[in-house]
């Protein structure tokens, strides 16, 4: 009986399936191992990725923002300009009467500068008339006076003559500036009115 069955009995060894079995489970623990080790590397990829990209997005977004608010600001002075400009439409007539008053300033100006002109011409002035009354007294000699009165009346006398010319060469003086003055704002009244008629 112990003939008839065999203890168990070994497969015959195949060197050739041995190969394919080994390298099946190569494969197999090397697809483990890559499943095992894959979102690792995906994370990491993933990483790189945000690092690099990350900081020029957000100062791109940055330079973004600061545009929109300097664009938005451009937009309202726009409005503000343009709302300018249309309430400007209804000032015209306003404009119109602004400019017919300063002509008739002008013309009045230019008026009072003549009749102030013929009264200097005309009338002579105080100080005028006080020294011409000023050179016709004469003082008398004084012989029986003592030399102290003859003295001070000679200084009175001089002081007067000097006075006098001062007074004269002042008054010159002063209707050299006045021509003058009347000349160049002659000369300006000419050209702004060309101005307002042009």
């Amino acid at each position: 009986m112990a003939a008839l069955s065999p203890p168990h009995a070994q497969p015959p060894n195949d060197p050739d399936l041995e190969v394919k079995v080994k390298k099946a489970l190569e494969r197999v623990s090397e697809n483990i191992h890559i499943s095992a080790n894959e979102p690792s590397l995906a994370v990491y990829r993933l990483q790189e990725h945000v690092r690099r990209a990350l900081p020029p997005t957000v100062s791109r977004r940055q330079h973004v923002t600061a545009l929109h608010s300097q664009l938005q600001g451009a937009c309202y002075d726009v409005e503000y300009a343009l709302s300018a400009v249309r309430t400007m439409n209804g000032a015209e007539e306003k404009f119109t009467s602004l400019q017919e008053l300063l002509k008739s300033a002008i013309f009045h100006r230019q008026q009072l500068k003549y009749e102030q002109t013929r009264r200097k011409q005309r009338e002579p002035s105080m100080y005028k008339r006080l020294s011409s009354h000023i050179t016709s007294i004469d003082l008398p000699d004084l012989p029986d006076l003592p030399d102290a009165f003859r003295e001070t009346a000679s200084r009175v006398e001089s002081a007067l003559q000097h006075a006098r010319s001062s007074y004269e060469n002042h008054t010159r003086k002063e209707r050299e500036r006045g021509d003058k003055k009347i000349e160049t704002e002659d000369e300006d009244d000419d050209e702004v009115t060309e101005d307002d008629m042009s």
